[in-house]
């Protein structure tokens, strides 16, 4: 197996070599020449959007608007989180550095407190004469730097509308998690329906900058509420329950799954699904609202999009309902680029990326040098050819208690680490067992597969922050 190992590609006579033919591709496939405005980036997140749409081959859900996306852009089949928490995710995403680097582990930690020398995406693109706007959720629970943003918005519904409707909640008291419910009203009686209308008001107005339009929509992240026409698709007696042999636990490691389980039954679990998709649904509604407002524009000729899910999501998959977890349904997320006028359009590409690879890919597509410090490498080649040539691997970690899981995706493997392997080794063959019910480790005949993975995983490790090493900063 050949791979490249982390770092090789920070030396400086690699970024000489690149910057030149890449820089010109993007300004082919956007189309620019020179005096013309940079693009404009519209930037959608979306909160624990797994892979469940008809884009990615999902046999029941309905998202014909992130579908038609992926007909006009690149598709890649196999993105990945860095971790899979909403924080730590994109804190990553926006600081260009891993997880362990940021020393953001947990959604408590305000990311600009402990990385005060650090510019975020929104800022370097706001400092380099973007306007930039956040509509809904971009960092985790409005944790914004002074210096991010020209406008913030966070609509809320006034009406108690969208708060009634017929559902469940499996765990009493606070409406969120195991709570599922079809709800009465509009969609602008939920926060994404408002998050929407503000986001294409604000792509109706005239401005004399290229703009980052940056729209985070809350579902399916939990509680699952939605109008309950976005549940009418999805009769129950059609939601398959989840799959997987017997004895799928057995060979798993106790870290690799939290210890708090929530064991629903055959019923449950059929609702719990539906109510997600149902989520997704509706969330895709909002996204043809925003994708029909940016076609309809002068705007649309110059303006990339970027659309992803900030950490997959469990839907019973290893008897697990939630993320946090380094198998395929936790780490791996959409992510769809489409850039104005590119061709071939609808492409997918199969090569393991990184959701960090954001930051230097958008700096890129925009014409500008990015900062020094960012941890993972642009995409563009990829843009250009799906097929081409990627040797690079994505490295997820999360963490349980006092150690770390870290885990590396090459195009064939998973190979995943539980307190450097003290608490349990993990290797999936995803040519074999994409759902990851096999785990190899101890196989004889994968010996040679696991020593090389676990070198590159070890090489894949970044440098921890301070606060997460005890030294001082």
């Amino acid at each position: 197996m050949r791979y490249e190992w982390f770092g090789l590609e920070s030396s400086a006579s690699a970024r000489v070599r690149l910057r030149a033919p890449l820089a010109a591709l993007a300004a082919a496939a956007l189309g620019r020449t020179a005096g013309r405005q940079p693009p404009n980036i519209l930037f959608v997140a979306v909160d624990d959007l797994n892979t469940d749409l008809g884009c990615y081959g999902h046999p029941t859900v309905l998202s014909p608007n992130i579908d038609r996306l992926a007909r006009r852009g690149v598709r890649f089949h196999r993105a990945y989180c860095q971790y899979p928490v909403c924080n730590p995710s994109r804190t990553s995403l926006l600081s260009g550095r891993y997880p362990e680097t940021a020393g953001v582990l947990d959604n408590r930690t305000p990311p600009h407190s402990i990385l005060k020398d650090v510019v975020f995406l929104p800022q370097f693109l706001r400092q380099n004469g973007y306007f930039t706007a956040r509509i809904g959720k971009i960092y985790h629970d409005g944790m914004d730097g002074p210096a991010d943003w020209d406008v913030q918005l966070d609509p809320r519904p006034d009406s108690k509308t969208g708060r009634t409707g017929e559902g469940r909640n499996l765990t009493g008291g606070k409406f969120a998690f195991f709570h599922w419910m079809a709800a009465e009203g509009t969609d602008e009686d939920q926060p994404d329906g408002l998050i929407a209308r503000e986001a294409v008001r604000l792509l109706g107005e005239k401005r004399d900058k290229p703009f980052f339009l940056a729209v985070g929509f809350r579902k399916p992240h939990d509680p699952y509420v939605a109008p309950k026409r976005y549940f009418e698709p999805y009769p129950l007696e059609k939601i398959p329950a989840p799959e997987g042999p017997a004895a799928d636990e057995n060979d798993i490691p106790p870290a690799a799954l939290p210890p708090v389980r929530h064991n629903l039954g055959l019923q449950e679990g059929r609702e719990f699904r539906r109510a997600y998709y149902a989520c997704i649904s509706f969330m895709d509604a909002q996204f043809g609202k925003l994708l029909a407002a940016l076609d309809a524009s002068p705007a649309a000729a110059n303006t990339l999009i970027v659309f992803f899910g900030d950490n997959g999501l469990h839907l019973g998959e290893h008897g697990w309902w939630n993320k946090v977890t380094l198998f395929e349904r936790s780490a791996r997320i959409p992510l769809i680029i489409a850039l104005p006028g590119a061709r071939p359009p609808g492409a997918a590409c199969r090569q393991p990326v990184e959701l960090l690879s954001l930051y230097p890919t958008l700096a890129e597509l925009a014409g500008l040098t990015p900062p020094s410090g960012l941890q993972s490498p642009s995409v563009v080649p990829l843009l250009r050819n799906p097929q081409a040539p990627w040797s690079r691997p994505a490295y997820s970690v999360v963490a349980r208690g006092k150690f770390m899981g870290r885990s590396i995706q090459t195009a064939r493997y998973r190979y995943t680490e539980w307190d450097e392997g003290r608490q349990g080794v993990e290797l999936y063959d995803h040519d074999m067992d994409p759902q990851e019910y096999h785990n190899l480790a101890a196989d004889p005949s994968y010996s040679e597969v696991s020593r090389e993975l676990k070198q590159l995983l070890a090489a894949a490790r970044p440098q921890s922050h301070p606060l997460l090493t005890g030294a001082k900063p």
